[in-house]
């Protein structure tokens, strides 16, 4: 059976501040707040700041990088317009991400932009026509009959 993940809270924050307050080592705070020690190790590396490890600043800190990973808030009308311009000269949705990133100083994974295509598509859009492959899946070559180490017509020697 596999673990789901999840998020520390700003309770168990507020337990990992005080038990590394009193010097605990980071086994000992994850035996504590019941988490692994990379979890542990994980929270410090991307919350401490200046003065150390502060948990409402960490609380923060997740509260941000949470906010700026929600896909809704950056696929904007104007961004969505945006992306079908490109499309529409025949950019992949890995050029205009990195057109975006580049230029706009917006992040949008080119995943986004597929998943958007392939969204459009289901509601009857017909944006995933201007993709090179016209949306179509990759055809591995071993799924194919012409290819490398096939002979056609060949004769078994058994």
């Amino acid at each position: 059976m596999m673990k789901t993940y999840k998020q520390l809270t700003y309770e168990q924050r507020c337990q990992i501040f005080v038990l590394k307050k009193i010097g605990n080592t980071q086994q000992e705070i994850a035996d504590a707040v019941g988490v692994s020690q990379s979890a542990i190790s994980r929270e410090f590396n991307r919350n401490t700041g200046r003065r150390g490890y502060r948990y409402k600043q960490a609380q923060n800190l997740c509260e941000s990088r949470r906010l700026d990973g929600i896909k809704t808030i950056k696929m904007t009308q104007v961004m969505i317009d945006l992306i079908k311009s490109k499309l529409q000269i025949k950019w992949s949705p890995e050029q205009i991400s990195r057109w975006l990133r580049e230029e706009k100083g917006v992040r949008i994974n080119h995943e986004t932009i597929y998943q958007h295509i392939q969204a459009d598509k289901k509601s009857g859009g017909t944006l995933y026509n201007f993709l090179r492959g016209k949306g179509k899946a990759y055809q591995h070559r071993s799924k194919s009959q012409a290819g490398r180490g096939h002979i056609k017509n060949r004769v078994s020697i058994d």
